[in-house]
């Protein structure tokens, strides 16, 4: 099991920063290999499941998600958003949090847990850095609006 945490504060508002991170079909734009299915009617909402599809052929698999907590921001309140990761490979949770940081700018905080079904408890460190850098890029990505 891997769990790791990202912070980041970037130069918009918490809602747009919120919007652009739950933008699910964006995140196949900026994690490599992968391509993001919503399954059920817009606007995201709690119950809302999608499917991230990653890798190439044979090797590909499905990280099935599940939105348990769907808190927008508001004015006096951070965004705070829970996604359960319930597919045969893939297993854990995420969580995005958006809020005012400082100078009027979005703090981010994104937390996860993720196992990987077979997966030796070796290689937890290991699966812990390549998270950790994946999704600090797409992070990054899906913040600057790329």
């Amino acid at each position: 099991m891997a769990t790791f945490l990202l912070e980041r504060t970037a130069p918009l508002t918490p809602a747009e920063a919120w919007r652009r991170l739950t933008d699910w079909p964006r995140h196949g734009d900026v994690v490599p290999l992968t391509r993001v299915t919503v399954l059920t009617p817009e606007p995201t909402h709690e119950g809302t499941v999608f499917v991230a599809r990653s890798g190439v052929g044979p090797l590909a698999f499905d990280d099935r998600m599940e939105v348990t907590v769907w808190q927008p921001p508001d004015d006096d309140t951070p965004g705070r958003c829970r996604l359960e990761k319930r597919g045969r490979v893939m297993r854990g949770w995420a969580e995005i949090e958006v809020r005012p940081g400082p100078g009027g700018r979005a703090h981010v905080v994104w937390r996860e847990e993720l196992r990987v079904r077979l997966l030796p408890t070796a290689f937890d460190g290991t699966l812990e850095r390549a998270s950790r850098l994946v999704f600090g890029r797409a992070a990054n990505r899906l913040l600057r609006g790329r």
